[in-house]
């Protein structure tokens, strides 16, 4: 399987409540050149997996829409706070789907792909808005059983 991970792009400061932050201007045009940026390089997930929180739920329906094919699933374990062990274990559900594209937050993303590389602390990725990360699991989610294919913040896109 390859593994998409894609921190949720910008979104506003303030809002009745942290899960209701909504994707500002900047992060709508971020969330589609990451879709479009995909689309180009033929990076193409089999579904999209996302947090219930709006601000990735925005950014991954704008990728989703710019990728124009693959399916949409909202997992409500990618909410903040996800925990590493407890997603690579709902993503080995999903071993037999070739690619897929996880739409979360930070600090929890670079919890999971630090897991997958077998790094010892989350403080050596930092995983900016938008970023995307591509992480290769040939014999299944397990710590330290990724490889690092490419890890793109959206200026490089």
């Amino acid at each position: 399987m390859l593994l998409y991970l894609l921190r949720h792009a910008e979104a506003e400061d303030l809002a009745a409540s942290d899960a209701a932050r909504r994707l500002t201007a900047k992060g709508e045009a971020q969330a589609k050149l990451v879709g479009k940026f995909c689309r180009e390089h033929d990076l193409s997930p089999s579904v999209i997996l996302t947090s219930p929180v709006t601000r990735a739920k925005q950014t991954a329906e704008i990728v989703q829409r710019e990728l124009a094919k693959p399916d949409l699933m909202e997992v409500p374990w990618a909410a903040c706070g996800m925990d590493p062990w407890d997603a690579m274990d709902q993503l080995g559900a999903m071993k037999k789907i070739p690619a897929v594209m996880l739409v979360g937050h930070q600090p929890d993303l670079a919890g999971l792909a630090g897991a997958l590389l077998g790094l010892t602390t989350v403080t050596s990725l930092h995983v900016r808005k938008a970023l995307l990360l591509g992480i290769e699991v040939p014999h299944g989610l397990k710590t330290g059983g990724g490889i690092l294919q490419f890890f793109l913040p959206p200026k490089l896109m």
